[in-house]
């Protein structure tokens, strides 16, 4: 498979463009869509990353059965930002709206001793090796906007994580489930390199 199809979930959140281009630029198909059913056909789906909880959720969770349905049969997701968060089970930014629970833990807000949102260069700490590592060295600089940490329930699924005024987690990692809390697609070269070893993970899964 030369370019993997990757779809690229509208659903109601801002960055569709950036991450389709990342997306393109690192070597695969890009599918921007809001029929979340003809999504989960592709080879891969990305979560992309700007906008409220309750409003991604509220368009995502009629979708729950058939995405854990494809989740199980190996299909590579990865979740971007908030992408990341709607992957876990609930978030404090939601009164309303659980989570996809596909990664048990909650969403908590940044703590009130750092200006939020979390806005700009920061560095990665490596906590075990992963394929979406591969050739990414520890300590580089990814580009973040976030006002919420995850809490995964198991420190097993932390891959790397990142300080700003509290350590969180920011790639985790369950079986064919991806979420980074950066924006990839933002974030220069090793972004880049985030993108093309997902890519590589979806030629190797189908």
């Amino acid at each position: 498979m030369s370019r993997p199809k990757i779809a690229i979930i509208n659903y109601g959140v801002g960055n569709l463009r950036s991450v389709s281009k990342g997306v393109q630029r690192a070597g695969a198909d890009p599918r921007i869509t809001a029929d979340i059913a003809e999504a989960l056909s592709c080879d891969a789906v990305v979560f992309p990353g700007v906008g409220a909880f309750d409003s991604a959720m509220r368009i995502i969770s009629k979708y729950r059965q058939k995405i854990e349905e494809v989740v199980s049969q190996g299909t590579p997701f990865l979740g971007i930002c908030l992408g990341m968060q709607i992957l876990l089970s609930e978030s404090e930014e939601s009164k309303v709206e659980k989570g996809l629970n596909i990664i048990p833990g909650k969403v908590k807000r940044l703590p009130n001793s750092v200006k939020v949102p979390h806005m700009g260069w920061n560095t990665l700490k490596i906590a075990r090796e992963d394929r979406l590592l591969h050739d990414v060295p520890n300590d580089s600089y990814f580009y973040f906007v976030h006002s919420y940490l995850c809490k995964p329930n198991s420190p097993d699924v932390v891959v790397a994580n990142t300080n700003y005024g509290a350590e969180f987690p920011s790639i985790i990692v369950k079986g064919n489930v991806y979420g980074t809390q950066f924006h990839p697609e933002k974030s220069g070269l090793c972004g880049l390199k985030i993108l093309e070893n997902f890519i590589d993970i979806t030629r190797e899964a189908s």
